[in-house]
Order: structure tokens, then C-alpha cells, then sequence
């Protein structure tokens, strides 16, 4: 995930491949502070949904509903666990700032706050905290800084699961402490993300061990960027979990992060084939076509390097469609898609892009089917052999596979000539 509007709206993009939403953590970062759970539901049109409420323990009337509608959440009245469980003069200190941090809320507190754990970490005392309110109950990390406990990210819960609630903290000033919750599911770990040498992710989890209602794991410093990922098993975009924490890293100083550059082209005869203007509706590859390219279970920012979709036709008649994927400060990392009449997008090729290069992109398709060149804003031409040159548009060119070289002419006049290569 990179963090700006436009990524939001490719994940919405995705969600609606197999109508299943991923967790909203680019939106709820990005508002910071304090954001509303909403529970993702799988609904089909003309699919009528019946609620069953189940009295438990931790009763909530919502109001507008005359008592009749309830939210039960054991978090409201669960005994406090960790090893500073016992400690009344901490577990105070866990109030008071607790109070002080939702009384300015704009859900008003009802009773007193549950204090779900409490325990000591290497970055110092940590909670987490469970109180009941007039629309429904707010949870929240309380955190160890230099000048006392500190309350986190408030978030308000709209139902009685715990799924999309930030489970994890991270602590201390070089965020090198993850403190993960038992919410009663099993949960793996990944301290950092890798790529195979043909840009796909690589990650490695180990299962995280809980004791006395939470743990606390050792991590690389998370200040600049988080490469840690949690997720309940099995692995996969909707079982992510969400961490308090990272806005710091996202928007330092609380300032948006500038949008990278967004850059669609269309080959010609791309309409043709792909029977709408696939610029226009924006198309991006499906989730499942990207997976193996995209993480699982990590959220990014981006480095402001151009994001580019080129869209064509190869020579067999397949729909041709070129994406990259960039996390952090890490390459960027190009993939191509091919897909059939009737037929589900396939990712084919890959290759990183220097964008500091006069040319960019140079992806070889496989079958023969061409060599896919971008260059955003410059002419190209290319020539086989020692033949003539022959024009090719401008910003991307799909080149048959006998092509040699390519002339880039950028927009300030300046041409190089480039090798293709194999």
C-alpha cells in the first residue's frame, strides 16, 4: 500500500474484483487520531442480511434503537491481565490520562474504563483500554513516552468482534518494540519484507507466542518506514493487522506526503481490444493477477517515483497491461499482464525501472510477443539491425521482439540511443 489518495482508490479498485473490501488502514491512517470501525461484510445485490444478536456479557444499548439493538464486546469487562495487573499505582496513572483523552471525545464515555492489560516492556509500561460509550465502546494503546503514559490512537467500535481493531502497538522513541494483543487467534509474524530477484515479495513469518494476554517482540527501528507485518492465519490481505503507531511514519510532522505522479498511456489499438478506453476507466491489474508482487500483510508509504500503466494489444490479440508497484524507498519494480479473450489477466514479466535513465522501462514480453519501452513524455523510435528507424509514438511503445535499439528524444531535445538487450 502507498499511502495518497490515488492507492486508496486502487485498493477500492481491487476490493471489487471478488467483493471484498481489505482493511481500511490507508484511509484510517490518514485521518489519524481517531477513526470508526466499520465491519467489512461480503453482501451481494438482491441478498437480504439478518442480524442475530447474542446477549453476553458487556451489554451496550445503542440509542435510536429503544434498547432494542445491542453491542457485546468482552473487552468491557474482561479482568485486566499482564504483569502489572496488580500495580494500582500505574493502573491509576492508565486512568487519569485515559479520562482526560475521551472526555474530548465526541462520543461521550459511559461508567468506568476497562483496563484490558497492563504489563512492563522494554520500552516501558504499556496498556490497553476498553470503555463503553454512547454510541457503542472505544479501545485504545497507552503508551510509555519520557513524560509519562500517553494515550494512543481512540478508536470507536461499532460491533462486538475485534477484527479490524489495532491489535499491536508500536513502543519506544525508535519504535523497536511491537507489543501484539491475544485477541484468542492465532497470529505469525514478519520482521521484514524482501523481493526475489524477479521483484516478487518474500516474506517469512513465525508464529507469535502469547502470554498473559499479550507479547512483546523485539524489531528493526520502524521510524522511516514499516517493514514489520502481522496477520492472523492463514496469510492474506483480509486477516492484516492493523498496528497503532505508524502515522508518525506516514506523515511526519502530521503533513501529507506529496502524490507520485500518475502516468496512463494506451498503445494504439488498444480500444480494440479491450472494448472500452481502458485510460478513462482507469483499469488496474486485479489483486489476484498482482498478488505475488503485492504484500500481504505490510502497509508503505512511496518514494514519488511516477506510478505508469501502459495498456495495448500484443501481436496474438491478447490485452496487454503494464503496472508498477513501488513500497517505501524500495524499487520499482514493473510487471506485465497478458490476457486472452474471456480469460483472467496472468502476470508474465517483470523488471525494475530506473527512472533516472532516459529509457525508463524495457520489459521483454515472452512467445515473441514484443518489448515494451516507456518513457514518459519523449519520442521514441527503434530500428532492427543496422536497419531504418521507424517511429514508435510517444511515452511507451510496444516494439516487435526483433527490435535492437530505441531513440529516446525527451521533451528538453536531448536523444540517446539505448540497446535493447535480451
Amino acid at each position: 500500500m502507498t499511502m495518497n489518495d490515488s492507492d486508496v482508490r486502487g485498493i477500492l479498485h481491487r476490493a471489487t474484483d471478488d467483493l471484498v473490501s481489505p482493511p481500511g488502514l490507508l484511509a484510517e491512517v490518514r485521518r489519524g487520531g481517531r477513526r470508526r470501525v466499520v465491519r467489512r461484510r461480503a453482501v451481494l445485490a438482491a441478498v437480504c442480511a439478518a442480524v442475530v444478536a447474542v446477549p453476553v456479557a458487556g451489554v451496550l444499548d445503542l440509542p435510536g434503537n429503544a434498547g432494542d439493538t445491542q453491542l457485546a464486546s468482552p473487552l468491557l469487562d474482561e479482568p485486566t491481565r499482564g504483569d502489572l495487573a496488580a500495580d494500582d499505582g500505574y493502573l491509576r496513572q492508565v486512568r487519569e490520562v485515559w479520562q482526560r483523552r475521551v472526555e474530548r471525545s465526541d462520543d461521550p464515555p459511559r461508567g468506568e474504563p476497562n483496563i484490558v492489560w497492563a504489563g512492563d516492556t522494554p520500552a516501558g509500561p504499556a496498556a490497553y483500554v476498553a470503555h463503553a460509550t454512547t454510541h457503542g465502546m472505544t479501545v485504545g494503546f497507552v503508551k510509555p513516552t519520557a513524560d509519562g503514559p500517553r494515550v494512543g490512537t481512540l478508536t470507536q467500535v461499532t460491533d462486538t468482534g475485534t477484527d479490524g481493531l489495532e491489535q499491536a502497538a508500536l513502543l519506544g522513541p525508535q519504535r523497536d518494540v511491537l507489543l501484539v494483543l491475544d485477541f484468542g487467534q492465532p497470529v505469525v509474524f514478519s520482521p521484514r519484507l524482501r523481493y526475489a530477484p524477479d521483484g516478487k515479495v518474500e516474506r517469512t513469518f513465525e508464529p507469535v507466542v502469547f502470554r498473559d494476554g499479550a507479547a512483546v517482540l523485539s524489531v528493526p527501528p520502524q521510524r522511516t518506514k514499516l517493514t514489520v507485518g502481522l496477520s492472523r492465519t492463514p496469510v492474506e490481505r483480509e486477516n492484516m493487522i492493523h498496528i497503532d503507531g505508524i502515522s508518525e511514519i506516514y506523515f511526519p510532522d502530521h503533513k501529507d506526503r506529496p502524490a507520485p505522479p500518475l502516468v496512463r498511456h494506451a498503445l494504439p489499438g488498444a480500444e480494440q481490444v479491450w472494448g472500452i478506453d481502458p485510460v478513462a476507466e482507469e483499469v488496474i491489474a486485479p489483486t489476484k493477477a498482482l498478488a505475488e508482487y503485492l504484500d500481504p500483510v505490510g502497509a508503505h508509504t512511496d518514494d514519488g517515483s511516477p506510478r505508469l500503466w501502459v495498456y495495448g494489444a500484443t501481436p496474438d490479440g491478447r490485452r496487454l497491461l503494464v503496472e508498477t508497484v513501488q513500497y517505501d524507498d524500495d524499487p520499482s519494480h514493473v510487471i506485465a499482464l497478458l490476457a486472452g479473450r474471456q480469460l483472467p489477466f496472468e502476470a508474465v514479466a517483470s523488471t525494475t525501472a530506473d527512472w533516472s535513465a532516459p529509457l525508463p522501462v524495457r520489459l521483454r514480453l515472452p512467445d515473441d510477443q514484443g518489448v515494451v519501452v516507456a518513457a514518459e513524455g519523449s519520442a521514441l523510435s527503434y530500428r532492427v539491425g543496422d536497419g531504418q528507424w521507424r517511429d514508435a509514438g510517444r511515452t511507451a511503445a510496444l516494439l516487435p521482439a526483433t527490435a535492437t535499439e530505441v531513440r529516446v528524444t525527451d521533451t528538453n531535445g536531448t536523444t540517446t540511443t539505448v540497446p535493447i538487450g535480451s
